[in-house]
């Protein structure tokens, strides 16, 4: 199946409009794990016909790992330039699959000039079977398989948002298994705050590997994750324990896309 993803320039030259613009952010653009990703939520998007564009080469870094990393300089460079374009195309919904960027767009874009209505994936894919657009009515892929839905940190504690990863987990006729730390509570993959960015420092344990003992705690078969960062700290900690053939670390969008058999 091919994916159509025009960009933001190509539907200005035809005199169209996108009602979303999809922010695929560095990780969903670059990493080859986290591609895999993007692609699902494009297919979900192209099958609900949902009229969505990207940016492209015109999308630069959010900014986010420089601001936490404590360069506020370079952030607010990044952010003016993301601010330019996306307010010359005069954009009024984002979404994304990257809770890092949800949160700097959502949050820290306004005071810059930079206001617009910011959703993660989870939130669209929700309001998309709510709305009767895309079925998972009778889909087999998941039945009765254990998940265990590990919290990104900027998409639950930073903005609460507990709710979307978790009901699409219910559409699929899984059983969702809560780690004793969740939600509220729920604990860092390890790779926030830039942390992805460096190697670790001293200490007894990684801190992916606690959470991913977390995780196995539970016996789920399926860690689902709704971010690129902590998918690839999940993986990282289940390969960590050789668990790997036993136990898949897949994004909620993979799940819902497989689902539909898109």
């Amino acid at each position: 199946m091919s994916l159509n993803v025009p960009t933001m320039a190509e539907m200005m030259a035809k005199g169209e409009t996108a009602d979303v613009l999809f922010w695929v952010g560095c990780a969903g653009s670059f990493d080859d794990r986290a591609k895999k990703i993007t692609k699902a939520l494009v297919k979900i998007l192209n099958h609900c016909n949902v009229k969505f564009a990207v940016l492209g080469t015109e999308e630069s870094c959010t900014g986010d790992p420089a601001k936490r990393a404590g360069n506020e300089f370079t952030f607010q460079m990044q952010a003016m330039m993301n601010i330019q374009v996306l307010n010359g195309y005069e954009v009024k919904k984002i979404v994304t699959a990257c809770p890092h960027c949800f949160n700097t767009l959502k949050n820290e874009y306004p005071e810059l000039g930079g206001s617009y209505e910011v959703v993660h994936h989870t939130q669209l894919i929700q309001d998309l079977i709510n709305t009767g657009k895309l079925a998972l009515e009778g889909s087999q892929t998941y039945k009765g398989k254990k998940i265990t839905f590990h919290d990104p940190c900027y998409l639950g504690r930073a903005n609460d948002v507990y709710e979307a990863p978790r009901a699409l987990i219910e559409k699929l006729d899984a059983e969702l298994v809560e780690m004793k730390r969740c939600k509220t509570k729920g604990l860092c993959c390890g790779a926030g705050g830039a942390q992805m960015f460096k190697e670790a420092e001293k200490g007894n344990k990684e801190i992916n590997v606690e959470r991913t003992e977390d995780a196995l705690e539970t016996h789920a078969g399926i860690i689902a994750t709704g971010c690129p960062f902590c998918n690839t700290m999940m993986t990282d900690g289940v390969k960590n324990f050789n668990k790997e053939d036993e136990i898949k670390v897949l994004d909620v969008a993979e799940l819902i896309a497989n689902a539909a058999e898109l």
